[in-house]
């Protein structure tokens, strides 16, 4: 149930998506028919064209104005927004505009009654944990972010097998040769862990899970930790072109020695739910389970 009446809703967009625009700009008048302020005013198609390189939404709007943002895309939509809204503790609707859509649950045909029945309190949460994330060099942090789905350290295409040495809460785990490591979420355990042989997380559980990517030696097996541990994850040997990567959307260059630290966010982000209808629902729609 709503804790507050919402009175501004954001709106995020894929973007160079013409169906999505357009439902966009339907919504944002929709909204402000009903007396909400529409945060971060979408682009239209037109004016997004002429920026191919740039996302359609303003993070620090978002961040300071916004009660709930409606996501109109996909999954990778849904991630980048996660990342777009940082700290705050905003309320998320996912109408699915993408092709596979374990975060967007919401139909387009279902987006407006779940709209009214979101502004008269009657919704669920799913709070889902997220990871932050340090890169280290010679006692340096050069980077941070915050992750929804995983973080992975992963070597080029022609690049050699690499050695990844791990440890959790400072104690050592194991020295993982392998194409690279996945240190992932239980909402991203569906995403590249599940394709590198990792198991699927519920999504509530106080988990993570670390699966090495066709590693030198069969016996290295994913590993499931509990999601309040830290860890420390350090690039071994010299090899070009390793890449330290934030939900598939970010990247940052390792060299030897180089480490990423990573820990439970302390903010989490807050799914709407749509009514009678579970996790295994969504896991036999995608997986094609029994078919």
């Amino acid at each position: 149930m709503a804790e507050s009446r919402i009175t501004s809703v954001g709106i995020v967009v894929k973007p160079r998506h013409a169906e999505a625009h357009k439902t966009a700009a339907e919504l944002s008048a929709w909204l402000k028919a009903r007396g909400l302020r529409v945060v971060g005013e979408p682009f239209t198609e037109a004016e997004s064209a002429t920026e191919p390189d740039e996302h359609d939404f303003d993070g620090a709007c978002f961040a300071d104005q916004a009660e709930l943002v409606v996501v109109l895309g996909g999954d990778g939509t849904m991630i980048a927004t996660a990342r777009l809204i940082g700290d705050a503790e905003v309320f998320v609707l996912g109408v699915n505009y993408g092709s596979l859509g374990y975060l967007t649950d919401f139909r387009i045909e279902e987006m407006y009654t779940a709209l009214e029945a979101i502004f008269e309190g009657n919704f669920e949460i799913d709070r889902r944990v997220m990871l932050g994330v340090e890169h280290w060099r010679d006692g340096e942090m050069l980077a941070k972010g915050r992750v929804l789905n995983d973080v992975v350290i992963n070597k080029a295409a022609l690049a050699r097998i690499i050695e990844i040495e791990v440890h959790l809460n400072g104690l050592f785990v194991n020295s993982f040769r392998a194409d690279g490591l996945i240190v992932s979420t239980p909402t991203g355990s569906t995403a590249y862990n599940l394709s590198a042989g990792g198991p699927i997380i519920y999504p509530s559980m106080n988990a993570v899970v670390v699966t090495p990517i066709c590693p030198f030696t069969l016996t290295n097996r994913p590993i499931v930790v509990p999601d309040d541990a830290e860890i420390e994850l350090i690039l071994q040997n010299q090899n070009e072109g390793v890449v330290l990567t934030l939900d598939g959307q970010i990247g940052y260059t390792m060299n030897s020695g180089d480490r990423a630290v990573i820990r439970k966010s302390r903010t989490t982000f807050n799914l709407v739910q749509p009514p009678n209808r579970n996790y295994f629902d969504v896991l036999r729609n995608k997986l094609q389970w029994g078919r």
